[in-house]
């Protein structure tokens, strides 16, 4: 019997709020169903399974942050637009860390296709239109991009800067700083294999 007021939209609203509380890899069905106070046959009525579970907390944060990227970038081109779009994500780490790791996990490739994935790359090409870039590079920018915020805000959230000077804030600065003078410059021609001639 589906317990009255239990849907896949409040569980999903449920376990993100979880994940956020004690961690994406922490989230599992027996957790959710303790927090509504079911078992976890109940919960089977409105998700398939765990993946199916992660699976829709993955596009709810996918959806968020394509969200405020939306909204940071408006108006706004080159470095700044750099700069807000960059800073959408490392607050989104900060703020709900838990869902910053959902939005990690690994969908099949249909529902991938139809999740705010393909936003987040069209919102790094639209800040990559005020740098002079042809192809094959806006791809390759898209790729580093994608790289370098993920990579330092994955290592700051897990700790991986301490408490050293300089500080994390001032880093963030410097890599940004480094990132639009590298988009600014010329590419360097590489060879058919990808090593530098």
């Amino acid at each position: 019997m589906v317990r009255v007021g239990l849907t896949a939209a409040r569980l999903v609203a449920s376990g993100v709020e979880l994940a956020d509380e004690i961690g994406f890899a922490e989230v599992t069905l027996s957790a959710l169903a303790r927090r509504h106070g079911v078992k976890v046959a109940s919960l089977y009525s409105h998700v398939a399974n765990s993946h199916d579970l992660k699976s829709r907390l993955c596009l709810l944060a996918l959806d968020e942050m394509a969200d405020r990227g939306a909204a940071a970038l408006a108006g706004r081109a080159g470095k700044d637009a750099l700069v807000a779009l960059a800073g959408v994500y490392r607050t989104y780490a900060h703020e709900h860390p838990g869902r910053y790791a959902a939005a990690e996990y690994p969908l099949d490739a249909a529902t991938a296709a139809t999740s705010a994935g393909p936003r987040h790359a069209e919102m790094a090409r639209a800040v990559l239109r005020g740098y002079d870039l042809a192809e094959p590079d806006r791809t390759h920018a898209v790729r580093l991009l994608g790289s370098v915020i993920r990579g330092f805000v994955n290592l700051e959230i897990a700790g991986g800067f301490g408490h050293s000077e300089p500080d994390a804030d001032q880093s963030w600065a410097w890599s940004l700083d480094a990132l639009d003078a590298l988009l600014r410059r010329p590419a360097v021609p590489t060879s058919p294999e990808g090593s530098t001639p």
